[in-house]
């Protein structure tokens, strides 16, 4: 009766560590998730940014045309681009454009002197750092589902609960690896 007892209180634990693993793979899926939709939520505000930014910029610099196009070609591909990887490519073309953007605008005084310019480039500037913490916490529960996928035991029931790991959202680009500098 004893070795019963002891069978069954080990096939109790081992039940409880597979759904406990289980369950903790669910959590962070569910944590991924949740942080690639907020930075999709300040990719979004970014793009609604740039439009008025570049019409601001248009006003005191027409003839920059060529500047213009590729910040709006830039920001049309990024906001169509699909997946962790797509997207980071086409992030950092933005933000290049974006940079090229700036330094049309430093040949403008008046332009770096407008409130409504000024405003532009504070929310872009608060943008920019809520997309870097963003990306900091998804890039986080990314790598916490690597490890977790990665190490034994929970291995096998990743394995068996067929999770995946997360691509991590990074920046190719050295220029790219710090947000547009949009202080004058």
């Amino acid at each position: 009766m004893l070795i019963l007892y002891i069978v069954l209180a080990v096939v109790a634990i081992g039940l409880a560590w597979f759904v406990g693993s289980y369950n903790g793979f669910v959590r962070l899926k569910n944590r991924a998730k949740e942080a690639w939709s907020d930075i999709e939520v300040q990719l979004k505000r970014r793009y609604d940014l740039i439009p008025n930014l570049v019409s601001t910029v248009k006003g005191y610099a027409a003839h920059e045309s060529q500047v213009f196009e590729k910040v709006t070609q830039a920001r049309a591909q990024a906001i169509s681009a699909k997946g962790v990887a797509e997207k980071a490519q086409a992030e950092n073309a933005l933000s290049a454009t974006l940079k090229s953007l700036f330094a049309v605008s430093e040949a403008y005084p008046e332009l770096k002197a407008s409130v409504n310019f000024l405003e532009l480039q504070r929310e872009l500037t608060d943008t920019e750092d809520k997309i870097q913490a963003a990306r900091r916490f998804y890039n986080g529960n990314a790598r916490d589902m690597s490890i977790k996928l990665e190490s034994f035991p929970s291995s096998i029931v990743g394995k068996i609960g067929k999770f995946k790991p997360f691509d991590l959202f990074e920046l190719d680009e050295p220029a790219a690896k710090e947000p547009p500098k949009v202080q004058f």
